[in-house]
């Protein structure tokens, strides 16, 4: 039982010591950061109402609470300074006929309450501006004014917190793996994406990039050098009628980054293949994006996905999420360069060819029949 356990540690250990460094994790988060930035950091308040959106919910909520009781108590200040100057305070013993600014601020508490009372439009009644002060009418204006501003802007950040388009790109999944198999005739690298909802991605676009270091002719080394990766579709890559899922495949051909690698070198290469989604949701009209990566561990070379879609007997069509991420093993090249040879080999067995190191020679035939 020990060295058991010793074993399945020290598998952990290795395979947490082979794991790789992704820039795009599987749910489609950025794994970088932004190091000595000369910029100052207020100027993401220039741009506020994006900052306001890219806050997480605890922040966000955070702002929403401070900014509605911060303003509350602030004029409950004001309305009590403007109390205490025109006397109106109970401990200023004002006189029988003496006419308030506000009716019934008795103290700090009770300015508070009407400062409440005023920006949220409750009106109880009880507490009211007069016509004695012109001061306290500016202040009652402004406070109306500042409170609309606050709950529109709140109201607003919030809806659009809520409606943001990537929340719908979360019902949008990629299969957990990558496969290298024969489609066509040809060698593909496939994928499987789905769409969770019954509700159609308008205008979607498939495509990829692949990262990788590269160093260039004259020396350089390039970290995170972009290759594009062309994604097709059966029906194409524009447009596509996303109602069940689809399997989209990369050609493997001359052109592709993947046409070197083979199925013993695989895991040996270092790049990471990013794939995004392109569409505009058809409930609101909002562009989204999805994304998820893949690295040497997550392709598999020689399977191909299991089937995902059956036909019911009450004549509808069934997806199995099961079988979604599921793969099969079938018989694959090893290399693309191999796949391509063999074409060619069986191509020239269909034609004749001179061998040119063959010589005809002439032989003389003589007759040993005499008459």
């Amino acid at each position: 039982m020990f060295s058991y356990l010793r074993e399945r540690f020290a598998s952990r250990l290795r395979e947490r010591s082979r794991r790789r460094a992704r820039l795009v994790s599987k749910d489609g988060r950025c794994n970088i950061e932004f190091g000595n930035v000369e910029q100052s950091r207020f100027v993401f308040l220039i741009d506020i109402w994006t900052t306001i959106l890219d806050l997480r919910w605890r922040y966000k909520m955070t702002i929403f609470i401070s900014a509605f009781l911060g303003s509350w108590f602030l004029f409950g200040l004001l309305w009590y300074v403007v109390a205490y100057i025109h006397k109106d305070l109970p401990e200023f013993n004002p006189s029988f006929n003496h006419t308030p600014c506000v009716e019934n601020i008795n103290g700090l508490t009770s300015a508070f309450l009407f400062s409440l009372e005023t920006q949220v439009t409750i009106g109880y009644g009880f507490r009211c501006v007069t016509e004695q002060c012109a001061t306290a009418i500016f202040l009652l204006i402004f406070q109306s004014i500042l409170g609309v501003i606050i709950n529109s802007f709140m109201c607003g950040a919030i809806l659009a917190k809520i409606s943001r388009s990537k929340n719908r790109a979360k019902t949008i999944t990629f299969s957990k793996n990558a496969v290298i198999s024969k489609r066509g005739g040809k060698l593909c690298l496939l994928i499987r994406v789905a769409n969770l909802r019954k509700s159609l991605l308008i205008g979607s676009h498939i495509y990829g990039k692949l990262l990788r270091t590269t160093i260039t002719p004259e020396g350089e080394t390039i970290i995170l050098d972009q290759v594009n990766i062309e994604f097709v579709v059966d029906a194409g890559n524009e447009n596509l009628f996303f109602i069940s899922p689809l399997t989209i495949y990369h050609i493997i051909d001359k052109n592709s980054p993947f046409f070197h690698m083979a199925a013993e070198t695989l895991l040996q290469q270092d790049f990471e293949l990013v794939v995004f989604l392109d569409g505009t949701v058809e409930a609101t009209s909002a562009t989204c994006q999805v994304r998820t990566s893949y690295i040497p561990e997550e392709v598999l070379w020689g399977y191909r996905f299991a089937p995902i879609v059956s036909k019911t007997k009450e004549g509808k069509y069934r997806v199995d999420f099961q079988n979604f991420s599921k793969t099969v093993a079938v018989e694959t090249p090893h290399c693309a360069f191999c796949l391509y040879n063999e074409k060619e080999a069986k191509a020239k067995e269909k034609k004749g060819y001179d061998n040119p190191g063959f010589v005809l020679s002439e032989v003389n035939e003589t007759s040993d029949t005499k008459m």
